[in-house]
C-alpha cells in the first residue's frame, strides 16, 4: 500500500469511529458531571403545577423538548426510561404520551444502533471468526422476531438491545420496525400508569409543602416525599411482556420445526 492510500485509509477509519468517540465523551461528561441524576420523579412531581402550566400554554412546544430529552437520553444510554415513560403519561395524558415516547425511543435507539454499527459493525464483520460469523447469520436470518422478543420482554437492558443488532449485522429498517413496535407495549402500560397518578401526587405535594413549613418551628421533623413508582411495576404486567415476546418468537419456532420435520 503506498502512502497516500495509507493515508487515505487512515483518515477513514477515523471518520468511521468519530461518532462513536464524540458518543464516548459527552456520555463520559453527563456522567462524571452528575447531569444523569437530576432526572427524578420527585422532581418531575415537585413540579408537576409549574410543568402543567407551561404544557397547557406551549403544548407543541413542551412534546417536542420531551422527544428531545428522550431521544439524548437513549442515544447517550442514560438511565430513567421508565421515569421519562410514567412522567410522559403524568404530564401529557397517555394519549400523547404514547407516541411521544415511542417515536423519541425510537430516534434515540436508532442514532445510537447507527453509530455502534458504523464505527464497530463493520470491522467486526470483517474479522469475525467463524463462530461469531455463525451467530451473526442466524441473528440476522430471524432478526426481527429475536428483536421483538428482546424488545417486549423486560428483562434485557434497553441500551444492551440497542447494541447488540448493531453488532450483529441487523438491517436499518429491521431494528426500526422492530424497536418501534416492540416498545409500544410497555410504552402504553407505563403511559397509562402515569396518566392516574396525577391526584396522588397533587395531594402528596401538598402534604410535603405543608411539612415543609412546620419544620421552620420543629427542626427535628422529617419530610419525606413518597411516591412508589415501582408499584407500576406488577407481576401480572411482567407475565403479559413475557407472553408476547414468546409469541413474537414463535416464527423462529416453527421454521425450526420445519426445517426437522423436512430434514426428517
Amino acid at each position: 500500500m503506498s502512502g497516500a492510500s495509507a493515508r487515505d485509509a487512515g483518515r477513514g477509519a477515523f471518520a468511521r469511529w468519530l461518532p462513536l468517540i464524540g458518543l464516548a465523551v459527552v456520555m463520559a461528561l453527563v456522567f462524571a458531571m452528575g447531569w444523569h441524576r437530576v432526572l427524578s420523579f420527585k422532581t418531575i412531581a415537585l413540579n408537576y403545577d409549574v410543568l402543567r402550566d407551561f404544557i397547557s400554554r406551549h403544548l407543541v412546544a413542551a412534546l417536542l423538548i420531551y422527544m428531545a430529552g428522550y431521544i439524548v437520553m437513549v442515544a447517550l444510554s442514560l438511565p430513567g426510561g421508565a421515569i421519562m415513560t410514567v412522567a410522559g403519561g403524568l404530564l401529557f395524558g397517555w394519549e400523547l404520551a404514547v407516541p411521544a415516547s415511542v417515536i423519541g425511543a425510537t430516534i434515540g435507539a436508532t442514532i445510537l444502533f447507527l453509530i455502534v454499527k458504523s464505527s464497530l459493525g463493520e470491522s467486526l464483520a470483517a474479522k469475525a471468526g467463524p463462530v461469531l460469523a455463525k451467530l451473526r447469520e442466524g441473528f440476522k436470518e430471524n432478526a426481527l422476531s429475536y428483536l421483538l422478543f428482546l424488545r417486549l420482554v423486560p428483562a434485557f437492558p434497553f441500551w444492551l438491545v440497542n447494541l447488540a443488532p448493531a453488532l450483529l449485522g441487523v438491517s436499518l429498517r429491521t431494528f426500526v420496525i422492530g424497536t418501534f413496535l416492540g416498545i409500544i407495549p410497555g410504552t402504553a402500560a407505563f403511559s397509562f400508569a402515569g396518566a392516574g397518578l396525577g391526584s396522588g401526587i397533587e395531594t402528596q405535594n401538598v402534604a410535603y409543602r405543608m411539612c415543609l413549613a412546620q419544620q421552620a418551628a420543629k427542626p427535628e421533623l422529617a419530610c419525606e416525599y413518597a411516591i412508589d413508582t415501582s408499584a407500576l411495576v406488577t407481576s401480572e404486567l411482567l407475565v403479559g411482556f413475557v407472553l408476547l415476546g414468546v409469541i413474537a418468537l414463535l416464527p423462529v419456532g416453527i421454521k425450526l420445526w420445519g426445517k426437522r420435520h423436512a430434514a426428517a
